[in-house]
């Protein structure tokens, strides 16, 4: 009964009920939107170069090298001779040393060439076919091969370049021979092969055995001394350059998580006003409505009753702001998440609810209390008897 009551009041002042729940819930959503995908970010970001020290590449920009062979995200910064790359992997302190080639693609996927290494590194296994072992055969990644409908058996023609609009390599077709399980990793949305059939695509321009290239390597070290001195050997002595991941993939967010925290302060400043909408809105209410509340008093409503209501409708107004915040984030988040999956960023889980919805939740009603209850005190001075005579 008191429910109902403090709904029709909400409805009956319900432009600025809702500029109440709208600015409560655009602060929530901001709060939630900005938590959830910076925490997710980050942590595939750090489940993506697990097990990766460092990564060799032509020189460039070590950003770019990261992002464009970690994270698939990027154009590669050029060629290395295949040559160095191997004499890095017979360096005493390497322990893996897994070489990748591409540039090429399959309407807009891209063929990564490299060894079984590779998959065993991201712990992928199949769930149906076989690993590539002979030229121009390709495992496919999970989204890829549901994206691109490729089946056991299938083949296609690669184009050259990342994006579908590249010259077509006609006349050498890869054969799909093995689809992986789901890994949750960049491997879902690539097309394997081995790099000999990278080399072999690419013959008609002029390659020859001994000129042989690849993209980049992921190098894992022995121990820490490998961290301390060969990047820096790399960097010197060879025509490659070094990449720490960790100290990337770090830069990268520093780089973001200023304009993080400025949205973070917006979004409290604008629950903040929400909260501060909620206590005119209600201060209002009670100064408009005196008589009716004097008059609730005389009926032999007590003031705890109807500082009640006026305390129930504060909290009603932010748990909606609240609840249109969660919504609206999940919104968001949804869209960003098809934006990054187009684009082979990565998977962003919209259903992911974490402390910050419980933190949100506490702040919202407290928001609602605090405001409510600072003009619903006000009941508790109203003079029954003077109100009532000046009507």
């Amino acid at each position: 009964m008191l429910l109902k009551l403090v709904w029709n009041k909400i409805w009956h002042k319900r432009l600025s009920s809702f500029l109440c729940i709208l600015l409560m819930g655009i602060g929530v959503a901001i709060i939630s939107l900005v938590a959830n995908l910076s925490k997710q970010l980050e942590g595939n970001f750090s489940k993506s170069i697990s097990g990766i020290d460092m990564v060799v590449g032509a020189k460039g920009s070590p950003l770019q090298l990261i992002l464009s062979s970690v994270f698939h995200i990027d154009a590669p910064t050029g060629n290395i001779p295949l040559s160095e790359v191997n004499n890095l992997k017979r360096n005493r302190l390497v322990k893996t040393l897994i070489p990748l080639s591409f540039g090429d693609n399959y309407r807009g996927y891209r063929i990564v060439g490299s060894e079984l290494s590779l998959l065993t590194h991201y712990q992928a296994e199949l769930t149906e076919g076989k690993l590539f072992k002979e030229d121009l055969e390709v495992v496919v990644g999970t989204y890829t091969a549901k994206v691109l409908d490729l089946k056991i058996g299938d083949s296609f023609e690669s184009s050259h370049g990342l994006d579908s609009e590249g010259e077509t390599h006609e006349e050498k077709a890869y054969t799909v021979v093995g689809i992986l399980k789901p890994t949750n990793t960049v491997l879902d949305k690539l097309i394997l092969s081995n790099l000999e059939s990278i080399w072999h695509i690419h013959e008609h321009e002029g390659e020859e055995e001994h000129e042989h290239e690849v993209t980049a390597a992921l190098v894992k070290f022995r121990s820490p001394m490998g961290l301390m001195t060969i990047p820096r050997m790399v960097n010197e002595n060879t025509s490659m350059q070094a990449a720490l991941p960790s100290i990337e993939v770090n830069r990268l967010f520093q780089l973001f998580g200023t304009g993080i925290e400025i949205m973070k302060y917006l979004a409290y400043l604008i629950v903040l006003i929400s909260g501060i909408s909620v206590f005119i809105s209600l201060f209002n209410s009670l100064k408009d409505q005196k008589n009716e509340k004097a008059l609730m008093l005389t009926l032999g409503a007590s003031r705890t009753k109807v500082f009640t209501q006026l305390l129930l409708e504060g909290l009603l107004l932010s748990f909606i702001g609240y609840f249109l915040g969660i919504i609206l984030s999940k919104l968001a988040l949804f869209s960003i998440s098809k934006l990054l999956s187009e684009t082979n960023f990565t998977e962003i889980n919209i259903w992911q609810f974490g402390t910050v919805e419980i933190y949100l939740l506490v702040m919202a009603l407290l928001i609602g209390i605090v405001s409510a209850a600072l003009p619903a005190l006000g009941i508790y001075k109203v003079n029954i008897s003077e109100t009532l005579s000046r009507e």
